[in-house]
């Protein structure tokens, strides 16, 4: 036994040597997956496809200002009563996950780093990337790519993107099997990904591989998982994903959401129409959301009852001035608050009809594996409370998390708010779990996330 181990002698940590450790495998391409990386809320850029806007991604001269009547329509997904969420369409379009953001500060670019520490890693393991290679940024020669990136309009309902995965990854499939085939001679029809989702990316990457592109139950019941999507998935890597909701959803649809310092806020009007966001909220059975000093738990968030009672989001008759903005051809402020009502009641069930598929208890099939990394050293809003002649909502608790999504939400920890057991109890069957010392967006920034990541993309045993 050497000396060390008896005395604990002092020793200066780093962090590893990611290239030296993973270099051999990173050049093995037959062993491993093709990647696709799913960025969570706010995650991918938006374009207004008419006139060139940025909407969401740049924060300079011409972005969309929310608190501007033009910049807030641009923004808002359009509401016509009578019409369902998934015809409310505008000419707003996904441009590229956003590796970095950059805004402009008293005139000077900033530049704000997002995704580019999950992309940075998958380079280290060898991983080429489909959009750095078209857009000239890598050479890759003649190599294939085996890392993609799945953008997507996220103000819109998760089913509607999962659906919108299942194609890009039937594209892709046929892709990777040809240049596969090409290099060495044998298609791979078969061929399967990895995926790695950070935050809302993984709602939508969960409801694909248990439901496939198959829509919710027009009837409103409960469907039955069929792991359709898991034909196509062997290892799904979960990144701090709000999979039991976030009480901050509740709180920004009330009381609108400040993204950042140097952006401006975004109105809950305008957050309002985002189908999405309502999928973020928490579950009434995990007590969130109280009433009173009494405490006592909201028990359905998705009840329009509940928002028209207390005048929440598109249910206030306070804000006739926001929605004025976003429906200027509406001349009548009743006619207004009744579209905001339809629209909100829309959003309402569909995001109910969402929690139930995703809270089914399910058996994944014997060949996928389904890690979660998340945070728990950072205070993270956990309750809410509201005031029942007001209706003002505000944060009273915080429990441990990444500051954005709480542990016991990342976990699915059916534990909160019912029967309390020494074990996990969750519907989510996971594989592995590592917690991290990292805020939600510092998460893939963490060495330890790094180093855990390639070993299971390259070296776990499959």
């Amino acid at each position: 036994m050497g000396l060390g181990l008896l005395t604990g002698c002092e020793s200066h940590l780093r962090p590893p040597d990611l290239g030296g450790l993973y270099s051999r495998s990173a050049r093995e391409h037959q062993t491993r997956n093709p990647v696709i990386v799913i960025p969570g809320i706010l995650g991918s850029k938006l374009v207004d496809s008419e006139s060139g806007r940025v909407v969401w991604g740049a924060f300079s001269k011409g972005y969309a200002n929310p608190q501007t009547p033009d910049g807030a329509r641009l923004v808002a997904l359009p509401m016509r009563e009578g019409v369902p969420l998934s015809e409310l369409k505008d000419g707003v379009r996904p441009a590229g996950v956003l590796d970095r953001v950059r805004l402009d500060l008293l005139g000077l670019p900033v530049e704000l780093q997002a995704y580019v520490n999950i992309l940075a890693t998958l380079g280290v393991g060898g991983y080429r990337d489909e959009l750095l290679g078209r857009s000239g940024a890598v050479d890759y020669g003649k190599l294939h790519f085996t890392c993609f990136q799945f953008d997507y309009d996220w103000r819109l309902d998760n089913v509607e993107n999962a659906r919108r995965l299942h194609a890009f990854i039937v594209e892709k499939r046929a892709y990777c099997s040809q240049a596969f085939g090409k290099a060495l001679g044998r298609p791979k029809p078969d061929m399967k990904f990895d995926i790695v989702a950070h935050s809302m990316g993984g709602l939508l990457t969960r409801y694909f591989l248990e439901y496939g592109d198959a829509e919710l139950p027009a009837d409103g019941s409960t469907p039955t998982p069929t792991w359709a999507g898991a034909e196509y998935v062997e290892r799904v890597v979960l990144i701090g994903t709000p999979n039991a909701g976030s009480v901050e959803a509740v709180n920004e649809l009330v009381n609108g959401a400040e993204i950042g310092p140097f952006i401006a806020p975004y109105p809950p009007a305008v957050l309002g129409t985002m189908p999405s966001v309502y999928q973020l909220m928490p579950r009434g059975r995990h007590g969130a959301v109280v009433v009173g000093a009494g405490k006592t738990p909201v028990d359905d968030l998705c009840d329009l009852g509940v928002w028209e009672r207390y005048g929440w989001g598109l249910a206030s008759t306070k804000d006739d001035a926001g929605l004025a903005a976003l429906l200027p051809d509406v001349s009548d402020a009743a006619a207004r608050r009744r579209i905001a009502r339809d629209h909100l009641g829309k959003c309402l069930a569909r995001a109910k009809s969402f929690h139930a598929a995703l809270d089914v208890p399910a058996t994944p099939p014997a060949g996928l594996r389904m890690y979660l990394f998340a945070g728990d050293a950072v205070d993270t809003f956990a309750v809410g409370q509201v005031e029942p002649g007001s209706g003002k909502f505000s944060i009273v608790e915080r429990a441990p998390g990444d500051g954005t999504v709480l542990r016991s939400s990342a976990l699915m920890d059916e534990r909160v708010g019912g029967k309390w057991s020494p074990t996990l109890v969750s519907p989510i069957q996971w594989t592995g779990v590592n917690f991290l010392f990292a805020d939600h967006l510092e998460l893939t920034k963490s060495a330890a996330f790094s180093d855990n990541v390639l070993y299971l993309l390259l070296e776990q045993p499959r």
